[in-house]
């Protein structure tokens, strides 16, 4: 089988005129371009030079290979260049994994101006998204739990929320404020029970946190619809007069911009954790800085 340096060491003598500039050019030494040179000609049966005391005169032969493969020899060498600089010059694609209401919220706009940053972006749950980088479909990912049989993970802690029960603005909730101002837990449950509330899904995850942290006991509400997307609970809720659990960094936007207001925060601080996931071992440390840094950088509700 035909070796394309072989065609690159014709190139070079025929170009350079001798073996000695030609083998400096390519950065090899003069016998092993001799060798490559002579495995060519044995290979196509011509001889394509005539050895001369100071110079290699192409032969007729020689001419006429010259003419067929200098073209495609050139874009080769330019594949091959701008390859090399590419690689050099860009950051490999990192693929991070991440509750979508985050990186929606606090990070979307911000990507396309990390130049030294390129990102493919995959939403899911925790445990959906601990699975992937245990299977190596993931690189990097944030985490709002640990998973404690994965022990190969490192888990960075990154922020603390807080959960809080989020209401519409316009709701009237003026006996609930009396029943708070006074502090009497039992007619604040009765309250709250007594309206319509809108969940990620039927187990009450948020919910159920915040419930046990405040009456010690589970949630038994009147549940009004299950919306799987945090962002559109709290478009839910600010359009309505349902309520919602929700947290400073997920509804962090939607309290901003007035979409929603906090009902009420609880008399014991309900919180968790969240990390930033990965595999030390198949993640350079330079990445999981980037990473980190971008995170930290546009995320900082919870402060």
């Amino acid at each position: 089988m035909v070796n394309l340096e072989w065609y690159r060491t014709f190139k070079a003598i025929y170009q350079y005129g001798t073996l000695t500039r030609a083998a400096q050019e390519l950065m090899i030494s003069q016998p092993n371009m001799s060798i490559q040179l002579a495995s060519l000609e044995s290979y196509i049966g011509q001889q394509l030079f005539v050895r001369l005391p100071r110079k290699m005169m192409p032969t007729e032969y020689g001419k006429q290979l010259y003419t067929q493969i200098v073209e495609s020899i050139d874009n080769l060498e330019r594949v091959e260049t701008e390859f090399k600089r590419t690689v050099l010059n860009k950051a490999p694609s990192i693929r991070l994994g991440t509750p979508a209401e985050i990186f929606n919220d606090y990070l979307a706009e911000h990507v396309g101006n990390q130049k030294d940053l390129h990102l493919t972006v995959e939403y899911g749950l925790a445990d959906t998204l601990t699975e992937k980088i245990i299977s190596h479909d993931l690189d990097i990912a944030i985490i709002t739990r640990q998973n404690k049989s994965a022990d190969n993970l490192t888990y960075e802690a990154l922020f603390t929320e807080s959960f809080m029960i989020v209401c519409n603005p316009a709701m009237n909730t003026t006996d609930f404020d009396v029943c708070a101002e006074k502090n009497n837990i039992e007619d604040i449950e009765k309250w709250l029970k007594a309206q319509k509330w809108i969940a990620y899904s039927t187990d009450l995850a948020l919910i159920r946190r915040f419930w046990r942290e405040n009456f010690k006991k589970r949630p038994m509400l009147k549940l009004h619809a299950t919306i799987p997307d945090n962002d559109a609970i709290l478009r839910a809720v600010g359009n309505s007069d349902a309520l919602a659990a929700s947290s400073d960094l997920i509804a962090g936007k939607a309290l901003e911009e007035g979409l929603v207001k906090i009902l009420w925060k609880g008399n014991i601080p309900a919180t968790n954790t969240l990390y930033l996931a990965y595999n030390k071992d198949k993640i350079q440390p330079q990445y999981v800085e980037k990473v980190r840094t971008f995170i930290k950088t546009y995320i900082n509700t919870t402060e």
